[in-house]
């Protein structure tokens, strides 16, 4: 994440995580940017210098974690074509997300967690660009064009039955267990079965598997420097400061 590198300096990287470990013990309901600059053990001017708002700081550090996932989706398949499959793809991308507190926050809704802001706009955009039904509903119409799903059901319907499926793990995987649970070994495998259930046995060999890996990772790419573009460039972000140079601590 090269373009974020002016926020990388050991102030802004305490600055940050000092604000994720206050979300992740309170939530964000009432947190200030005084609270998150005495917890950084920086003036709360000097979080100022590098952004605007306690919004800015926020979705920032939310972005870092949405583009530290899709980060990690994208080397899996650089490393493993067979990776980009179907019934490999969407268990690994559901579970993958619920490593990533703030991702596994805005993927299940959790409002104890995120207060008012897991609705803001640029939430709910972040999530839109990044997030794990997005991932694979990005690459589903290649897919479908390398015969590795079936293709007579409207792509809409399919993308919607698809997220679907994916939410309902997720939900399945995050929700405490209750006397009427129904419980599994391993939720992975189930979810592997039902995605072929759904979407039909894959046809494609492995030359058509690597094509759509390499297409697959092209898109991801794409949705990646896209979200890193409107960080750098949001106004309140203020990436071309000096801050350690500028500001008092």
């Amino acid at each position: 994440m090269a373009a974020l590198a002016e926020h990388d300096s050991a102030t802004a990287a305490r600055i940050l995580a000092a604000a994720r470990e206050l979300i992740l013990k309170r939530g964000v309901k009432g947190l200030t940017v005084a609270e998150i600059a005495e917890k950084a053990h920086v003036g709360k001017g000097t979080a100022y210098l590098y952004w605007g708002t306690k919004q800015d700081l926020l979705f920032e550090l939310f972005a870092r974690d949405f583009l530290t996932f899709l980060e990690g989706e994208i080397q899996a398949l650089d490393a493993d074509p067979e990776a980009g499959r179907p019934h490999r793809l969407c268990p690994r991308v559901a579970r993958n997300a619920l490593s990533y507190p703030i991702v596994r926050a805005m993927q299940t809704g959790d409002d104890d967690r995120l207060g008012a802001f897991g609705q803001h706009p640029r939430s709910v955009e972040l999530l839109g660009r990044l997030g794990p039904a997005t991932v694979v509903h990005s690459v589903l119409p290649v897919w479908r064009e390398h015969r590795l799903v079936r293709t007579d059901w409207p792509l809409d319907e399919q993308a919607y039955a698809l997220q679907a499926l994916m939410t309902g793990f997720l939900g399945a995987l995050t929700r405490p267990p209750t006397p009427s649970s129904v419980t599994v070994d391993d939720p992975d495998k189930v979810m592997a079965a039902a995605v072929t259930a759904l979407l039909d046995p894959e046809e494609a060999g492995p030359a058509e598997v690597r094509a759509v890996t390499e297409e697959g990772l092209r898109l991801l790419r794409e949705r990646r420097d896209a979200m890193l573009a409107l960080i750098t460039t949001y106004p309140g972000t203020k990436h071309s400061q000096e801050p350690e140079r500028s500001g008092s601590s």
